[in-house]
């Protein structure tokens, strides 16, 4: 199974077992030998927990003369604890193109039992949908509840599936999140085809050459892909999992892309050149959108917009499909498409107007995409858009030059929150596929400055002598830190807007009331989205004799999750960003500062965070300003980050103690 398919199969798997109707399965001594073999291996020690393991995972890649590909996989797997019971699924993804020529389940259970399960056991069963998928023709054969699922059980299955026959490349994914003690992958390729092997998070590994154009890759004991059980800040699993790739082809064969970035782009561009055509109509609303305006970025900002506001997103994803983008003028006349189709639309869109524009293949998960290690393995497609030589402007920020001299404004005309000329914080730094037939390559995504990610908070309190608080409140945001709200004051009515802030300031007070909410700018994606608000918050400062003790630092928190173990996978600080806080708490008639806690100033290299607590006349200032400036750090910074999270969490605690006059 696929480290992809698995994440999956953990959030369908609810779905699914509702779906299947599982009759009982029988004893029987069929239990082939090759499963018996596998389920009398000795486990190496492993940590208390690990949940399952792999015992034996076998691949078989067939290639017939005409580039159709049959797939053919034995997969055993032990529960070890009950929380491994979903790793033990056997689950067949396909879809209009592919096919399961058969599929076989078995099980021995922890008590030595047999068991075969019935072809009539095992479901055939659309994937739920959500969000904007319309209509997706993946399925799965599944077995949701097999027998023998249980610590100390096996379950085993057995499948041939049919490959896509538009596709030159399969990727074994040989590290899970559960150990393997043993995999092998095996290839099989007629006469005059050629292959070629890309590996991601792994050495290279030449394989055994069995002659006759079979070819065989073996591991033993493969690790997960996190040691730990919990790792807090991590990348994603497939960013991390040890992958290869697979490029086969041959004279003839239309869906090669021989292994390399440039090849994939022009594999790319024969299924999307011809959707880019734009019609009149297309150009007559691009001219409509863009008249007047003679400045680039003025111009593409009005077509960009279009295609992320006006065009719904909607996927219908059948066979083909889920690579290749429907037709611009589809897309134009429905108003709907996914991701790759309003990349294709907004292209057309610009050519129109003379602006060029490339699609760009990238992934949603940071890392996943290794620019050492050529596949099309993106789940996502956005627009990189050419800047005209010399042109220059503050307002194009996600910026990026390839190989050639070229530069790209690059830009998601997909995510309808982030502001036009930014680009969202789970792609910065990562990589993407520019789709320029000859000219493809791989580039690196653009890191944006902190300025451009912000929360500015201002408030006026007023302290009173019981402890409770009063104040008005100014929250600024802009950039993904303003998305959530905007999402909420966009789409929820008031009632629900109350409720999301209630839970919001909810979380820095005891026993706290919000009224005279308003919103500004919640639509206006370059300017900042302003929430004004008053609150009264009771027991907010603790009495203790003639002391009162308040917090300074009265909303919002920049608190980290680290955890004391040593670092083992690189870090994910998720998104650059600068926040800032400026509070004034009048102090309560008759109470003066006994003491105030120390200034913070710590700069870390890829972060800084600096407080400060004074009094001013009879009110306490409390400022403010952290500031990330990178999204990923090597396991080695991680001491680094403990120190940043221990002094912010001791800021965030401090108190001013106040006592009363004499």
């Amino acid at each position: 199974m696929s480290f992809r398919a698995n994440a999956v199969l953990q959030s369908v798997a609810v779905a699914l077992v509702s779906a299947v109707v599982c009759g009982a399965a029988f004893a029987s001594d069929h239990v082939p030998d090759w499963v018996k073999t596998a389920s009398q291996q000795e486990l190496p020690h492993y940590p208390s927990a690990t949940t399952a393991v792999v015992l034996l995972y076998e691949t078989t890649y067939s290639v017939a003369p005409d580039g159709k590909a049959v797939e053919h996989v034995r997969r055993v797997v032990k529960i070890l604890r009950p929380q491994g019971r979903d790793e033990a699924i056997p689950v067949v993804w396909y879809d209009k193109d592919s096919k399961v020529q058969s599929m076989h389940v078995w099980a021995i259970g922890s008590d030595g039992h047999e068991f075969v399960v019935k072809d009539n056991e095992i479901a055939d069963v659309g994937i739920p949908g959500g969000g904007g998928d319309l209509y997706s023709d993946e399925r799965a054969r599944v077995m949701a509840e097999p027998p023998g699922r249980d610590p100390g059980g096996v379950v085993a299955y057995e499948y041939e599936l049919t490959e896509r026959p538009y596709l030159a490349e399969t990727t074994w994914h040989f590290q899970e999140e559960i150990p393997v003690l043993k995999e092998n992958f095996t290839l099989e390729l007629p006469g005059g085809f050629t292959q070629t092997t890309t590996w991601a998070h792994h050495r290279p590994d030449p394989g055994i050459d069995m002659e006759h154009q079979r070819w065989r890759w073996e591991m033993e004991r493969v690790a997960p892909v996190r040691a730990e059980e919990r790792v807090p800040m991590a990348p994603a699993g497939a960013a991390l999992a040890g992958r290869m790739t697979v490029h086969y082809g041959a004279m003839g064969l239309t869906a090669s892309q021989e292994g390399t970035w440039q090849g994939i782009g022009e594999w790319y561009d024969g299924l999307s050149r011809d959707r880019l055509v734009a019609t009149p109509e297309i150009a007559a609303k691009a001219a409509e959108l863009t008249q007047g305006k003679t400045d680039f970025y003025d111009k593409v900002e009005a077509i960009a917009e279009y295609t992320q506001k006006k065009i719904r997103y909607v996927e219908i994803k059948m066979g083909v499909g889920g690579y290749q983008p429907h037709s611009a003028a589809d897309v134009f006349h429905g108003k709907y498409g996914d991701c790759k189709d309003k990349a294709t639309l907004l292209s057309s869109m610009l050519s129109t107007v003379g602006v060029h524009a490339a699609l760009l293949m990238v992934h949603t998960e940071r890392g996943v995409i290794d620019p050492d290690a050529p596949s099309i393995i993106g789940n996502h497609m956005i627009t990189a858009i050419e800047i005209p030589k010399g042109y220059e402007s503050p307002k194009l920020r996600s910026v990026v030059t390839a190989m050639t001299g070229r530069r790209y404004l690059i830009f998601d005309p997909t995510w309808d929150k982030t502001p036009f000329g930014q680009l969202e914080s789970n792609l910065q730094g990562s990589y993407g596929v520019l789709m320029e037939g000859k000219e493809s390559q791989v580039i690196e995504l653009p890191i944006l400055d902190p300025g451009l990610n912000t929360i500015r908070r201002t408030a006026k309190f007023q302290l009173l002598a019981d402890g409770s608080l009063k104040g008005d409140v100014t929250d600024k945001r802009f950039g993904d830190l303003a998305e959530t709200r905007r999402m909420v004051f966009t789409h929820d009515d008031a009632r629900e807007q109350q409720r999301y802030m209630d839970r919001a300031v909810a979380k820095d007070f005891s026993s706290v009331t919000l009224s005279d909410l308003k919103v500004e700018n919640a639509e206006a994606l370059n300017k900042d989205l302003t929430t004004t608000y008053s609150l009264d918050a009771a027991h907010f400062a603790t009495i203790v004799g003639p002391l009162l003790m308040v917090r300074p630092r009265v909303l919002g928190s920049y608190s980290l999750d680290v955890d004391n173990r040593r670092r083992l996978v690189p870090i994910d600080l998720e998104e650059t960003m600068r926040g800032t806080d400026e509070y004034d708490i009048a102090l309560p008639d008759g109470y003066v500062v006994d003491e105030l806690p120390d200034p913070v100033k710590l700069d870390v290299g890829f972060a800084t965070y600096e407080s400060s607590t004074e009094l001013r006349g009879k009110s306490l200032h409390y400022s403010r300003t952290y500031t990330v400036r990178n999204v990923t750090l090597p396991a080695e910074r991680y001491p680094a980050l403990q120190k940043l999270a221990g002094a912010i969490d001791a800021d965030e605690a401090s108190r001013v103690v106040l006592k009363k006059a004499q």
